[in-house]
């Protein structure tokens, strides 16, 4: 079968090339690379409050998501998926980068997308999912995200780790912060807050730390800090080391179902939302991403928070959480 010859879509000022637009990306359910780069436009605002100016390793899926697919790792390389850290060859001119350093004193230039161009070129080249560093492309060592994941155990179902983001909410209302939820693709729950690029990667991921002991003292038969895998005896690990460099999170908005939620889905244990269906999260309150980083929103612009040395003393002078709104809603991740 010939293959069909490739389609130039419009996205902003640009043309995005789009390569053998009917390969199949999700044969199980009928669904085209052109589709999937379809999917990601309409989710436009979304995936670019997530991702915008910020250093992003590409998950990339050139063959497809099928039976039996497996992403190569560092353990073993064979895999039908890997991880892009690097600005992919052959990108056009106006692919931004973030020039970043690795714990291991390697560098790389990342796609730091700054248009919604940028993620389809990077659909067309196999990404499903996008993984954007805390930090962004202007200060690429002092996060802005303060990201809390709650991680649970082999076995552990997502009903388990619901009370505890619930009790993370309590503390952080406590100190006067507001945290948003996003659900990981797997059971676990992320937890983000937007925080003033003054501190380092070892710094917030002491905050991290402290802040899993204290819910750990609040929720000691469901909450452990313990860094050691065969040492935690609790169903959820509150996982601090995710706050460490080159650690990234999953964002919202992508191909293999991971989610941002209210905290009312949260508690009504929604913990998943399939492909097609993120695209009606741009319709009203659900966008939760919209309120994360949001400069000019006069209601949250200044709020400023004085009470954040309970966290490890880190965040020890006014951090601020400027959030954004989406279609008139106000919900978390925008910019």
């Amino acid at each position: 079968m010939a293959a069909t010859a490739a389609e130039e879509i419009r996205v902003g000022k640009r043309l995005v090339r789009v390569s053998s637009p009917d390969k199949p990306y999700f044969p199980e359910r009928g669904l085209t690379k052109l589709d999937v780069v379809r999917y990601f436009l309409a989710v436009g605002d979304g995936i670019l409050r997530a991702v915008r100016d910020r250093p992003t390793m590409l998950e990339r899926w050139p063959r497809g998501v099928f039976e039996g697919a497996k992403i190569a790792t560092r353990q073993d390389n064979r895999g039908d998926a890997f991880y892009q850290k690097r600005l992919p060859a052959g990108a056009p001119d106006w692919v931004r980068t973030a020039h970043i350093t690795f714990p291991s004193g390697r560098t790389a230039d990342e796609v730091a997308p700054s248009e919604l161009a940028v993620v389809a070129w990077a659909v067309n080249l196999g990404t499903l999912r996008f993984h954007p560093w805390p930090v962004s492309a202007g200060d690429v060592e002092h996060p802005d995200q303060l990201r809390i994941d709650l991680d649970p155990m082999p076995g552990v179902e997502f009903a388990q780790v619901v009370p505890v983001a619930h009790e993370v909410r309590a503390f952080l209302d406590e100190l006067g912060m507001v945290g948003y939820p996003k659900t990981t693709g797997g059971r676990g729950i992320h937890v983000y807050l937007s925080i003033e690029p003054r501190w380092s990667f070892g710094e917030c991921r002491r905050a991290v730390l402290a802040l899993g002991r204290q819910v750990q003292r609040r929720l000691p038969d469901l909450v452990t800090t313990t860094w050691w895998r065969d040492q935690r005896d609790r169903p959820v690990f509150v996982d601090y080391n995710q706050m460490a460099r080159d650690h990234t999170m999953t964002s919202a908005y992508i191909a293999l179902t991971i989610e941002q939620n209210t905290w009312r889905e949260v508690s009504e244990e929604l913990a998943r939302v399939r492909y097609v269906e993120h695209v009606a999260l741009l319709s009203g309150e659900h966008d939760v991403l919209a309120l994360v980083r949001a400069p000019d929103n006069a209601t949250l612009r200044n709020v400023v928070l004085e009470r954040v040395q309970s966290i490890a003393g880190v965040l020890s002078t006014r951090t601020w959480l400027v959030f954004e709104e989406f279609d008139g809603a106000q919900s978390p991740w925008q910019q």
